[in-house]
This record gives C-alpha cells, structure tokens and sequence, in this order.
C-alpha cells in the first residue's frame, strides 16, 4: 500500500502543469517582501537622498573646507532669532491645525454618509487649488481695508493689523495645512466605537467626561501624526510667509532664499538648511517619547 501510494504521488507531480519562469520569478519576490520596497528606496534616494548629500558637503566645501558657514550661522544673532521664530510660529500653527481640525473630524464621524462626503470634499477642494493662489486671497481678506477688518468695522469694532504680522502668517499657513491635520485624525477616529462612550455614560459619566477619558485617549496617535506632518510641513514654508508676512515674521526659509538665489551663497544657504534639519530630528527625538507616555500609562493600568 505504501509502494502504490507513493507511486500516486509521483503521478501527480509528474502530470502537473509546470509553471512558468516569470511566474516562479514573481512568487520568489513575494516571498521576500524586501524587493518590493526597492523601487521606492531608489526613488527616495536619488530625489532625496542624493540632492540632500549635495547639500550637506557644499555646507562644508564652499568657499572652502571646514566649519566657517556653521560659526558665522551660530554667531548671527539675526540667524539665532529667526531660528526661533520658525519654531514658534510652526508650532502655533500645528496648534491652531490641532484646535480647529480635531472637533472637524470627530464630526466627520458621527454625521451620516452624504454630509459626511460633503466634508471630504470640502477637506479635498484645497487640494485643487494652488497654494499661491490661496495666499493671495488671504493677502485679500487680511489687508488693512480688506473683507475681515470690514466686517471688524461694520460690527463696531476697530480695525485689527492683520497683514504683515506673525497672526498674519499663522492663520494662512493653517488654512493650507490643515488637510494634512484632518486626514490623519479622520483615519484613526472613524476605527474608534462610540459605543464606547455609551458604556461610560451608562456607567455614571458625564458626556464631557466620557469624552475627555475614553474617546480622547483613544484618538490621540491621529492627533500625534497629524501634527507631526503639519509642523515639518509648516517649518519650510516659504510662499505665504513671504507674501503674508513682514520683517519681524521672516522664517528661516526666506533667509536660505536669499542666500542661495540673490547671493549665490550655496555654502552659507546649506548651512541654513542642515541646521533647520538636525534641530527638526532633535525636537522629533525629544517629542517621541513623551508621546507614547498616556499609552504607556493606558496599557499598565
């Protein structure tokens, strides 16, 4: 019996049908996911990865080699402070994106299909639209005899110095980052139960506390990685603080233009961008732990 049924196997596998050389070739890259992400590692470093290095080495090599564009960056009082300002006003813009797209979201979750769709297309529609083209109509509302301070005027109120300023600047890089907001919190918050608060009302909760302990927390990695994309985003701005902004609103992205374009200063202007890069990835570094603390604590109570 043993004999016949191995010859059985035998029979089988001889009458199968052979399979192709592109098809055993196609199942060996699947069975080794690394090959699938090739393409997209030789994507990011030729666009990415190869431009940065240039930048990195001119940084060092021009005009000649050594650490003088760094001393004379650290040494600037003007470079220092606009250092600082493109921090501050990154992160009160990752603030008011938090502020305003987090309720936006939440109520993404709980309408029913049509407004919902509604609200993506409202969310979407910036997308379509040019980014210089936004900021000029923000140019057209903020100015001193512009729609809002009409408006500010027509209620009783005084006029407010909105263009040229930092509130200025903040307000038009929100409304062109806050998709990038909104899409992360949406994903994460359309996977949590409401249900959930349900059972903490039922349970004795109020509606505010239900919502601050049990849906909050839950919601908190949309709210990590939303923000996370807006203030990196926010930090190499360029248009609209230069078109919104004044003097006392520069960031750091107008000064590498100045350096790079009107000075032809590629050594000076890397510089510039290597330290905006590293100060990123320290603040992200430092920024990390404190984030997965409350799942942390979550997971040990």
């Amino acid at each position: 019996m043993a004999r016949t049924g191995t010859t059985a196997m035998d029979s089988l596998a001889n009458n199968a049908p052979a399979v192709p050389a592109s098809e055993r070739g196609t199942q060996r890259m699947a069975d080794q996911p690394f090959w699938l992400v090739v393409p997209a590692l030789v994507l990011l470093v030729g666009v990415l990865g190869v431009p940065l290095a240039i930048i990195v080495i001119r940084s060092f090599a021009e005009p000649d080699w050594g650490l003088q564009n760094y001393a004379w960056f650290f040494n600037s009082p003007v470079n220092l402070t606009v250092l600082q300002r493109t921090f501050t006003i990154s992160a009160w813009v990752t603030l008011v994106c938090v502020a305003c797209g987090y309720p936006y979201a939440y109520v993404m979750t709980v309408v029913g299909p049509r407004l919902r769709l509604l609200l993506i297309l409202c969310v979407l529609v910036p997308f379509w639209v040019s980014g210089v083209v936004r900021t000029l109509a923000w140019v057209i509302l903020l100015q001193d005899s512009g729609v809002i301070n009409s408006i500010l005027r027509g209620v009783g109120f005084g006029a407010v110095k909105l263009i040229r300023t930092q509130t200025g600047v903040v307000i038009g890089m929100a409304q062109v980052l806050l998709p990038f907001m909104i899409l992360p919190l949406y994903s994460v918050m359309k996977t949590i139960d409401l249900r959930l608060m349900q059972a903490a009302r039922s349970l004795g909760a109020s509606p505010a506390r239900a919502f601050v302990q049990v849906y909050m927390p839950l919601s908190l990695p949309g709210v990590y990685a939303g923000a996370i994309i807006v203030f990196i985003l926010a930090l190499g701005f360029y248009i609209t603080p230069a078109l919104l902004g004044g003097p006392r609103s520069t960031m750091l992205s107008t000064l590498i233009q100045n350096q790079v374009l009107s000075l032809l200063n590629w050594g000076r202007g890397g510089a510039m961008g290597v330290v905006l890069l590293v100060a990123t990835f320290v603040l992200l570094a430092i920024a990390m732990p404190l984030m997965r603390q409350p799942h942390r604590r979550g997971r040990d109570a």
